[in-house]
């Protein structure tokens, strides 16, 4: 099973390190004043804090966005808001954006949308077409013979070789954090751990089509108020 086209703030093509940082700052900010300003108690901003030292994000950046977030500096109040639609050739389309003024952000996205031969749909106009799931990227030297055996053992539902002793593990929504764990019992450096959609099926586009849609859904990513596009192509 393939996960399809799914991309996040943090390896976004051709982004420059300053957008980069901008989208981490965010979503640090938004997971501590969701779940508070310890990474040992709040999962997501640990993921958020450990995606932005992997990026050599400074760390007075990250106690700042914190602060921001815990409401003990001064910052912009972001929320999390999902945009749904179709990209050029039919392929549906999922983003996920962080955002202190909606109406702008909405207004930007449409635009890119139309532009790229899409269009942007109602909210819960293509996200039955996607499963909610748990993503876990990681390398491990000692790389295992039976990947498939591994994500049994680890409680993982799939997995895909990604080359170069990178796999990409798939899980239940309610079982990221105990295959994360299990996995790095195991030999593992997670270098990725979120949760996700995953199209329930994907479409296959060549040549023309293909780039074309990669291309749009790359515009998308580059948006700053964009964290993460998920896209039914195979």
């Amino acid at each position: 099973m393939g996960r399809g086209w799914i991309q996040g703030y943090k390896d976004a093509q051709g982004a420059k390190k300053g957008n980069i940082f901008t989208k981490l700052s965010k979503e640090i900010s938004v997971a501590a004043r969701l779940g508070g300003a310890d990474p040992d108690g709040n999962a997501r901003l640990r993921t958020a804090v450990d995606d932005a030292r992997a990026a050599s994000m400074p760390r007075e950046n990250i106690e700042r966005a914190i602060k921001k977030g815990a409401g003990t500096l001064e910052g912009v109040n972001y929320e999390d808001i999902m945009y749904e639609g179709f990209g050029p050739h039919g392929v549906a389309v999922m983003v996920e954006c962080l955002t202190d003024n909606r109406n702008r952000t909405v207004s930007e996205l449409k635009i890119i949308f139309r532009e790229g031969g899409g269009n942007m749909g109602e909210i819960g106009s293509v996200n039955w077409m996607f499963h909610r799931v748990g993503i876990i990227d990681g390398t491990n030297p000692k790389m295992p013979s039976d990947l498939e055996g591994e994500a049994i053992e680890v409680g993982a539902q799939a997995v895909t070789d990604l080359g170069n002793k990178h796999v990409s593990f798939t899980t239940e929504a309610g079982d990221l954090e105990s295959v994360k764990v299990a996995l790095t019992k195991r030999g593992w450096s997670i270098t990725t751990s979120e949760l996700g959609f995953e199209a329930k099926n994907q479409i296959n586009l060549e040549g023309d089509q293909k780039k074309h849609a990669i291309e749009f859904l790359q515009e998308l990513q580059s948006h700053d108020d964009v964290r993460r596009v998920h896209a039914a192509l195979a």
